[in-house]
């Protein structure tokens, strides 16, 4: 929960950063990263539907219930998405099901004219893929504001159930025990932690609490539409963690309640507090460099590309929302974003001020679409 009390000491900290306008939020100080790290590399069985391996050149089956996605760079990436487009994601998160942008996997390949803009990032605790374009054309129903998958759920069997993710960024296929993945009808973000250290285990780092807050606040970076580019960058501060001006941190808690069912009983619960202040942006964006572009990444499998599409782009008044907990998409971009030219470095200057100032106003509730 961010309390009233942690509010005005984050309003004193942007007032603090707002006198020195040329001053950067300083990196996130995670201390040594290490890739054997507890808690890094899957404990978890991989689910009933997957290959016992991520593999390229699988057949093209576009009904598979396959639940393995691979995060390896700009152009060989998988998101989960809904089965098909009847229901919103919101209500079938278990259920969802692996798309590719390359046969592999055994998993659904994602049609070329899908995504229209793409950004790989490679840090020292996690990587990140953020990407906009049509996701009807994978399942989303149209204006679907999208929710969050995880490996965890509400019964703790993970979304979706059984669902796996894996990478080659260490060079060799490694399974991963924390990710998080936000997809909308828009907007997709998949987050993987590559590594961990004790001021940032990977279960803070990629922590799966924040369903309603969208990809710019949990993953914030670069979502430029029409680009496609690989950059190295700093990993950003844990999701919903506000350093303050003494040293501490003031950490925001998502306030939402919902209920599930085990063996035919419905459970309910609660996080975070109704009363509860909300922040309207990441603390930074972290900055990113050797930044790369790509033409294309395009897979040119002419067999799926739909013949008909639906539109994506409703206004506001008529965007349907998967459930009370959850969104991809945030109408509150974060105050910076990572440059998408070649060879280039973005700064998270002044980016704190804004964001804290308006929590400190006392703004309630979460900025969606």
């Amino acid at each position: 929960m961010f309390s009233r009390t942690s509010a005005t000491a984050a309003l004193v900290a942007s007032l603090a950063l707002a006198g020195v306008q040329a001053q950067s939020v300083p990196k996130f100080n995670f201390g040594t990263a290490s890739a054997d790290y507890p808690g890094v590399k899957s404990t978890q069985r991989n689910g009933p539907t997957n290959p016992s391996a991520p593999m390229l050149n699988t057949p093209i089956n576009q009904t598979s219930v396959a639940r393995l996605a691979t995060i390896n760079s700009i152009d060989d990436w998988c998101t989960f998405g809904p089965p098909s487009n009847d229901q919103p994601l919101g209500n079938v998160e278990g259920e969802t099901v692996a798309y590719c942008t390359k046969p592999r996997n055994n998993a659904r390949v994602i049609p070329d004219g899908t995504v229209t803009g793409a950004h790989f990032v490679k840090t020292p605790l996690y990587i990140q893929l953020m990407a906009t374009g049509d996701f009807t054309k994978i399942g989303m129903m149209p204006g679907d504001e999208g929710g969050e998958l995880d490996p965890h759920g509400a019964t703790n069997m993970g979304n979706p159930v059984g669902g796996n993710v894996t990478s080659n960024i260490s060079g060799e296929d490694v399974f991963y025990e924390e990710w998080m993945n936000y997809v909308s009808a828009t907007q997709i973000c998949f987050r993987i932690c590559i590594a961990g250290s004790d001021l940032a285990p990977t279960p803070l780092e990629c922590q799966h609490e924040l369903d309603v807050m969208g990809c710019n606040f949990v993953m914030p970076g670069n979502y430029a539409d029409g680009v496609f580019d690989t950059c190295d960058g700093d990993s950003a501060y844990p999701p919903g963690l506000y350093p303050q001006a003494d040293g501490s941190t003031s950490t925001f808690h998502q306030f939402f309640t919902g209920t599930y069912v085990v063996n035919g009983e419905v459970m309910t619960y609660t996080n975070g507090a109704a009363d509860q202040i909300t922040p309207t942006a990441a603390y930074s964006t972290p900055s990113t460099s050797n930044c790369k572009t790509t033409s294309t990444i395009s897979n040119g499998i002419r067999s799926i590309v739909p013949t008909t599409t639906s539109s994506s782009t409703m206004s506001s008044s008529t965007m349907t929302m998967s459930s009370s907990r959850s969104s991809a998409s945030s109408s509150q971009p974060t105050s910076s974003g990572s440059s998408s030219n070649s060879n280039s470095s973005s700064g998270a200057s002044n980016l704190a001020v804004p964001a804290l100032a308006m929590v400190a106003a006392g703004l309630v509730g979460a900025a969606l679409f």
